[in-house]
């Protein structure tokens, strides 16, 4: 098969069968962010670049309000929302989903010297969370939790979140743990991630409903991708270990 050429623009919102257009937000590392050059990378980016290969694609990454990801898919402006997207009942009915490819928790963040061990411990705190994201979900999910807080504040993004956090202004970041863990690791900062977790997901691929047969056709790519060792290759890469789920 020959191999196409690969590329990161800006979507025009053009519909073109040759282009597969990959919506994110692109400040989510691992999964999909931007590098010191200013190009969407990512884990989920290195999955997509190699299927698009694979079934002659070119793709597009298309920076997208995460508050508004399934207008942008129903409208057409993308063709999948692939960049940490939780799987949730509510969210299978409504769009077409690969099967997992990888497990997540949504977790709490905290400062190292914040004394929090539990989320007992939140009683009374500010927590921070992306506004529209799992994490949200997650809290809203558990009123027994929610309760207990003095306030919880919506972020744009996870990282704004966390710039806030340590600066003090709040005292916890309920986000992914695969982003948790990725950001403490490569930026150093003082934080810690509690061992107790709100809730327990997988991630997945979500395509229009009318859209099966393209799903269909990434997700037995990601599965050869499996089956050759391609996508233990860039986990290793992204995570420094094999975290991927497809085929299991």
């Amino acid at each position: 098969m020959a191999v196409l050429s690969f590329s990161i623009l800006s979507c025009s919102g053009k519909k073109d069968s040759k282009k597969f257009i990959l919506g994110l937000d692109d400040s989510f590392p691992p999964l999909g962010f931007r590098d010191e050059n200013n190009e969407v990378v990512g884990y989920d980016i290195d999955l997509a670049r190699e299927v698009c290969k694979r079934i002659g694609k070119t793709l597009e990454c298309q920076p997208i309000d995460w508050s508004a990801k399934e207008q942008e898919l129903n409208t057409g402006k993308i063709d999948c929302i692939w960049n940490g997207f939780t799987m949730t009942e509510e969210r299978k009915a409504a769009m077409a989903f690969t099967k997992p490819y990888l497990n997540n928790a949504q977790v709490v963040v905290v400062r190292a010297d914040s004394g929090i061990k539990s989320l007992s411990d939140l009683w009374d705190k500010v927590v921070g969370v992306q506004a529209g994201s799992s994490a949200q979900d997650a809290i809203e999910g558990r009123p027994d939790f929610k309760s207990t807080l003095k306030n919880m504040v919506e972020f744009k993004e996870n990282i704004t979140a966390l710039n806030d956090l340590e600066l003090g202004n709040i005292d916890a970041v309920v986000m992914d743990q695969v982003v948790a863990n990725y950001s403490i690791k490569q930026t150093g900062k003082p934080f810690a991630v509690l061992d107790e977790g709100l809730a327990y997901e997988e991630y997945g691929i979500a395509f229009r409903k009318s859209d099966t047969a393209l799903r269909d056709l990434v997700q037995s790519t990601l599965e050869a991708m499996e089956k050759d060792g391609t996508v233990g290759r860039i986990s290793e890469k992204w995570f420094g270990t094999n975290l991927s789920v497809i085929g299991n």
